[in-house]
């Protein structure tokens, strides 16, 4: 005896939709979920570097960490610091505006101290006449 084929079914047409059944009279019907459209990829985000475990505590003495370099302690003892926590506090450009101001300032009254002895430092001869003018209406 030879075996049947199953019998195909049919498959619904393109512009209908299959009829939902219901197996039991006031069962529940179990609704498909939709189809999802493809995940749109998230954007690359690079991860962010990180520094990783530090290798000295907060509360580590500057002076011991740097004791090899002398320009580097001279630092922490103008900006008063003692500790790597509180030297953090400072970004670098913060420390260089603190350092360079007191040096403009020095230039500065050397320059005012040579004008008044009719001096100047090198391609200033322009400020050290406009001193001596200013100093001349302050006076007179």
């Amino acid at each position: 005896m030879a075996k049947k084929k199953p019998a195909q079914r049919k498959r619904p047409t393109a512009g209908r939709k299959a009829a939902r059944k219901n197996p039991r009279k006031g069962a529940r019907v179990v609704v498909p979920a939709k189809k999802k459209k493809p995940p749109v990829p998230a954007p690359v985000i690079e991860p962010v570097p990180m520094l990783g475990r530090p290798k000295v505590t907060g509360e580590e003495d500057l002076d011991l960490l740097f004791k090899e370099d002398y320009h580097a302690r001279q630092i922490f003892k103008f900006l008063n610091v003692a500790t790597v926590k509180q030297l953090e506090q400072f970004s670098a450009a913060e420390i260089l505006r603190r350092l360079s101001r007191p040096i403009k300032e020095t230039v500065e009254r050397v320059r005012r101290s040579l004008a008044d002895r009719n001096r100047c430092l090198d391609g200033d001869e322009e400020f050290a006449l406009e001193h001596k003018e200013h100093v001349k209406d302050a006076v007179g």
